[in-house]
């Protein structure tokens, strides 16, 4: 919100010699952030002065209109001067620089021989000044506005300073001259007048200026219009107007439009001008229909949503209500009768109108903050008279006003919370007395202990008494409060889960994975893409009420898709070889999830509040995934690369578990095991006893080419939370007398899993086997079709003695035993 000071005066008594410096010190005070302040009289430096035109020569021969003007700057004198634009004629005021002047972007002005004359000088433009973006003649002055040598900075607007404030979305009356300068009266002490109480409203004859069906009283609690007739299409805006809009950052269009915008920025109420003739049939508001478009002012069609909220006639929509008009009805350069419109229409639905259709607007930023309810007839007022005024027209003594809506709630607030949470003293008169200034209604009950607080209708943000809290606080000044440091309670350290969360993503990093943090938001087209089936519980997702795209609007149940978006990412930005992981949450609702009761602010919620809303939140266990691309081995001068494959999926979750404390048992998920994404050819599952904790291998190849990943892209997941927790970890004793190394192969079926071989070969064995390792696997002709050889080295050690060969091959007889009974497993060469 930008904003000149000479603008700001007009409504509130500020000392004569506030400076840059004062003005954002006193709205800091009051809590407005200042983002930048211009001293727009430094802008341009050297002489500056108001000149008449004399006499006007067009040069003949050239290229292009240049006229050889001489104009009277004050002096014994004329100046001639060279000037190309040609809208002015002799007589008229304009601007001009002279020699030793130096305009914006460090032009600086000499007298110079160009065109067969010398020029002294120049007559300048809008831009050249940088008083506004016009670029389409020079500025010519109104009559009687200075005499020629004047001072040309206080008449162009060049002697003021301008404050540009950054608004927050609490704090939506501020997007006004009317409201800033209610602040700066806070801060400075300054008699405050209100713009909108001095317009005289339209008192009406009872009768309609033009039919208004409002059909959702929810989505526009108020809708008033009022219709100028006969105004003359070419009446230009005063230059003034002009000026002031051009500061706050908005071009001039026509007149009718440069005064809706003007109030705009004054009394911080978005208008709309409506061309009569263009209408056909009553306005009537609604939400918009299943595949209605509509063609805004910008030139875009757009196809409309059904919860946007829509103007429409007999012709179809022709608004998108508080964001943007339609070009059907737009006042053109033709439009004698305008109907000016004022409504008050419900933020969020605004809000989201805009997110939906990626269209700000400066009428939308405000509508989406809050806007004032009780001004839309003093602005259709203010506006039809400034323009009668200015363009000629007549106002139409009817009004049309429809209302319906909800006061403010009264806000109950006991008159010592001030002084309880800022840790100083404010007494009830004081409370009150602030309270009161901000325009609140304010009544004290119980003996003077509490008051009934009705905010004034500019303050939708005022619904909490620690809102009430926040303004006694921020206008009695934020400097009386000390800075005191609290005294911060001894810390037990992290609990066990933290620090085991910690161990694997440090262990996952030196296995040479890079953390990622991703946003936790999927949507169905992701899931399918995944090719994770219906009935799922992954599919199952806990939708937000405003998510920050409408293709995202469920939180996560699984780390894959967020972590899959980044790996694609980053090789789209020419990286080949990637290895990723993630810690995080995923979000499992087991079942509809009830919206918690919204709870104060005022205090801590009861303990029992607490409970009744955890009850409400969905199961959120930590899981660790991981994705891999490219080479796992990079190449070099000792030879080629080696590809990641399945395999390093399942090692990654093997260094997680590890990590964790906990060994996973790794079993083979193939055909109808397997598991979306994975291929179901090269998926394994991860296990912690029994129970099936995740998976790893290689993506489906369908997976690859709909997320746009690599072939043979791989990924693990599981479940961290489902890992126990280890004990006490105890030394183990360590044997002093030598180990018995026995190797043995056994053929097995091709799809016996090694894992399950390992696993009877260490029941069988019994406790003299220390370690069991699988170090080959031999497919061929002689083995027989559907025939593997896996090797393993067998390590045996007994605590208290040297193991004699009888007692190694006896265990190792017994292991055999165990896998051919289990497996069919016959040694290999027997």
């Amino acid at each position: 919100m930008r904003v000149p000071l000479s603008w700001l005066r007009e409504h509130v008594d500020l000392p004569q010699d506030l400076t840059a410096d004062g003005l954002e010190k006193a709205l800091v005070k009051v809590g407005l952030e200042v983002e930048e302040m211009t001293d727009a009289g430094a802008s341009v430096q050297g002489p500056l002065v108001v000149g008449r035109v004399e006499s006007i020569e067009e040069l003949q021969g050239l290229k292009k209109p240049i006229r050889y003007c001489l104009v009277d700057v004050g002096g014994e004198q004329p100046q001639g001067i060279i000037c190309g634009a040609r809208n002015f004629a002799e007589g008229d005021l304009v601007v001009v620089a002279l020699p030793g002047a130096v305009l914006p972007g460090g032009f600086a002005i000499a007298a110079r021989k160009t065109y067969g004359h010398i020029s002294n000088g120049m007559i300048c433009s809008a831009r050249e000044l940088g008083v506004s973006d016009e670029h389409d003649g020079i500025i010519v002055l109104p009559a009687g506005t200075a005499a020629p040598g004047a001072e040309a900075r206080p008449v162009v607007g060049l002697d003021d300073i301008v404050v540009e404030i950054n608004v927050t979305p609490d704090r939506g009356y501020c997007f006004s001259v009317r409201g800033i300068a209610r602040e700066l009266s806070h801060s400075l002490g300054g008699a405050y007048r209100d713009p909108v109480a001095a317009v005289v409203p339209i008192e009406g004859d009872g009768t309609e200026a033009y039919r208004i069906d409002v059909r959702d009283s929810v989505a526009c609690d108020r809708f008033t219009a009022v219709a100028v007739r006969g105004v003359d299409p070419a009446a230009p805006t005063p230059q003034w107007m002009k000026a002031r809009l051009a500061v706050a950052g908005i071009r001039s269009i026509s007149l009718p439009v440069d005064i809706t915008n003007y109030l705009m920025i004054e009394t911080g109420q978005p208008m709309h001008a409506w061309d009569l003739e263009r209408l056909t049939g009553p306005l009537v508001v609604r939400r918009a229909a299943e595949g209605e478009t509509l063609t805004t002012l910008d030139g875009v069609r757009r196809a409309l949503h059904p919860q946007d909220i829509v103007i429409a006639d007999d012709t179809g929509v022709v608004s998108l209500a508080a964001v943007m008009g339609g070009s059907t009805t737009e006042v053109s350069a033709t439009t004698v009768d305008v109907l000016l419109e004022a409504a008050h229409w419900d933020p969020l639905s605004v809000a989201r109108t805009i997110r939906r259709h990626k269209l700000p607007s400066e009428a939308g930023k405000r509508y989406e903050r809050g806007v004032d309810p009780q001004i839309t007839a003093a602005a259709c007022a203010r506006a039809a008279a400034l323009l009668a005024e200015y363009g000629g027209g007549t106002v139409d003594p009817r009004v049309t006003d429809v209302y319906s809506v909800v006061p403010p709630a009264p806000v109950t607030m006991a008159l010592t919370r001030p002084s309880e949470l800022a840790g100083i003293d404010y007494t009830p008169e004081r409370v009150v007395e602030i309270l009161t200034m901000i325009g609140a209604s304010v009544e004290v009950e119980d003996a003077g202990a509490r008051a009934v607080v009705t905010p004034p209708s500019w303050r939708s943000d005022l619904v909490d008494p620690a809102d009430l809290v926040e303004e006694v606080l921020r206008l009695d000044g934020y400097d009386r409060i000390p800075s005191v440091l609290p005294i911060a309670p001894p810390g037990a350290g992290l609990t066990v889960t933290q620090r085991r969360r910690r161990i694997v993503s440090r262990a996952l990093a030196d296995a040479g994975f890079t953390e990622s943090l991703c946003y936790p938001f999927i949507g169905a087209a992701t899931l399918d893409a995944l090719r994770i089936p219906a009935g799922d519980p992954r599919r199952d997702l806990v939708l937000l009420r405003n998510p920050l795209s409408e293709e995202e609007p469920g939180m996560r149940t699984t780390l894959l898709p967020p972590l899959l978006a980044a790996l694609r990412r980053n090789l789209g930005r020419g990286l080949r070889d990637l290895a990723l992981y993630e810690l995080g949450t995923v979000f499992l609702p087991g079942g509809p999830v009830r919206v918690a009761p919204s709870a104060g602010v005022d205090g801590p919620p009861p303990a029992e509040e607490l409970r009744a809303a955890e009850a409400l939140l969905p199961h959120q266990p930590w899981h660790v995934a991981a994705v891999m691309a490219g080479d796992a081995d990079p190449a070099g001068w000792w030879g080629p690369g080696r590809p990641a494959d399945w395999a390093d999926a399942v090692d990654a979750a093997r260094v997680a578990a590890e990590a964790a404390g906990v060994t996973l048992t790794v079993r083979a998920a193939a055909g109808p095991d397997a598991v979306a994404p994975w291929h179901p050819g090269r998926c394994a599952a991860l296990l912690v006893g029994d129970t099936v904790v995740g998976h790893a291998g290689e993506l489906h190849p369908a997976v690859c080419a709909a997320l746009d990943l690599p072939r043979r892209t791989v990924a693990m997941e599981f479940d961290l939370d489902a890992l126990p927790i280890p004990g006490v970890s105890t030394a183990p004793r360590l044997s002093g007398f030598p180990t018995a190394l026995l190797d043995v192969a056994l053929v097995v079926d091709a799809a016996t899993p090694a894992g399950d071989v390992e696993s009877a070969l260490t029941e069988g064995a019994g406790k003299l086997l220390e370690s069991v390792r699988l170090f080959d696997v031999y497919e061929g002709a002689q083995l027989g079709e559907g025939r593997k050889s896996l090797a393993y080295k067998l390590t045996f050690r007994a605590p208290d003695r040297t193991l004699t060969g009888e007692e190694a091959l006896a265990a190792r007889d017994a292991a055999v035993a165990v896998a051919a009974d289990r497996f069919g497993a016959v040694l290999r060469g027997a």
